[in-house]
Parts: C-alpha cells; structure tokens; sequence
C-alpha cells in the first residue's frame, strides 16, 4: 500500500483530495477530550471521534482496536490534567523545607483534586471510568507511573511528611489508600452523588473537614 493510500485513509474523505494528519492518535484523542468534557467517557464513541478529527471512522480504528482502547487513551490524558493541576497548586506552595510545608502540600493536593472534579466532572469521571490502565495502582507500581500521576504525586507528599518528621514511619505504610479513598469519596459525592448541589461555601467548609480528618488520622 503506497502513501497516497494511506494518507487517504487517514484523512478527510469528503474533498478531492484527502487530508493527512500529522498524528492522527493524538487528533482522536483531542476529539476525544472534548466529547468527554462535557458528556463523560460514555459520550466517547469511534464514530463522532473521527467525525470530529475529520476522518473516516475506519481510519480511527487502524489506531485503536475498539471503543474501549480509545477511551483508555482518552482517561490517560484526563488523568494527566488532574495531575498537572495537582502539580500547579502544590508547587504554588513555597517556605522553607519542613513540616509545615510538607502539610501544606498535602492539603493543596487535595483541594486541587476536588476543584478538579468539580470543575471537570467529565473528565475526572472519563479519568476514573476504569478504562484506563493504573487507575487503581499497587504500591509496587507506583515508580512505573507517570511523575505526575496524582497517585504518584500523594506518594511522595506522604513521604515528605516521613522525612520532615511529621508523619512516623511506622504509620507511612497504607495512608495513601486512606488519604486517596477520603478525598475521592468526597470528590464522587460532589460529582455523581447527593452533594451534586451543595453550594460552594457549604462545599469548601466540607472540604476543610474531610482534609482535617485525613490530616488527623495520618
């Protein structure tokens, strides 16, 4: 098969000459994004994805083998924006080494989770759906994922809190599926639960509670 072929495959089919794009994969799962958005991971489908990146739906399938393999791709990327954003607000926190910064860290990791799926509930919900590989990673996997994977990310601000001496040793093992399962839970109730519409002050004061409950169990 020469290259006119395949650019004809993997570009528009509706002008006299097809489109190729320069990476197709990536222009999918841009399309993908969208959709997830504002519908969440089942408003990801081959067909409107390779609408949307103007392409002929078989064109989408020479990269990914089905509907699953393409929401999977699609998670990975909303995962990466809940990590960017975890990533953001805990750089924003500055102050010399130690415990109070290690905390401070902690906290703004988990404000940013929730504000992330409250602002993105499509795509927190897309990132969470299971389609995606390491969404529920085992602590020995943990130095296979991504730096910025938020579990990546609570990981090492729980052993931050170790090395300042804010969090003994003895008590490190297991608190990242305590912190983790505390924030998420509250972050699902505000999504897809009851708290749907809780107002924002009433929102950011059950935050601070959930928060101060991780902080004292830990």
């Amino acid at each position: 098969m020469d290259g006119k072929q395949d650019g004809k495959q993997d570009g528009k089919q509706d002008g006299k000459q097809g489109y190729h794009h320069g990476n197709l994969p990536q222009a999918l799962v841009e399309a993908g994004l969208a959709l997830a958005r504002a519908g969440g991971p089942d408003a990801i489908g081959l067909r409107e994805v390779s609408r949307q990146a103007g392409v002929s739906h078989n064109a989408a399938y020479r990269h990914y083998a089905d509907h699953h393999d393409l929401v999977a791709a699609v998670a990975a990327r909303c995962m990466d924006e809940l990590g960017a954003l975890m990533r953001e607000r805990t750089e924003a926190v500055t102050g010399p080494p130690g415990a109070r910064r290690a905390w401070a860290r902690l906290d703004a990791l988990g404000r940013a989770y929730v504000d992330f799926a409250r602002t993105e509930p499509g795509w927190f919900r897309t990132a969470f759906s299971g389609a995606g590989e390491g969404t529920a990673p085992r602590q020995g996997e943990v130095p296979q994922l991504p730096a910025d994977h938020p579990f990546r990310q609570l990981n090492a601000a729980l052993d931050d809190l170790v090395d300042t001496g804010a969090l003994p040793r003895a008590r490190r093992d297991g608190a990242e599926y305590a912190a983790w399962s505390s924030v998420h839970g509250f972050a699902g109730l505000l999504v897809d639960g009851p708290l749907q519409h809780m107002p924002a002050p009433e929102v950011r004061r059950a935050l601070d509670a959930v928060l101060a409950v991780v902080t004292r169990g830990l």
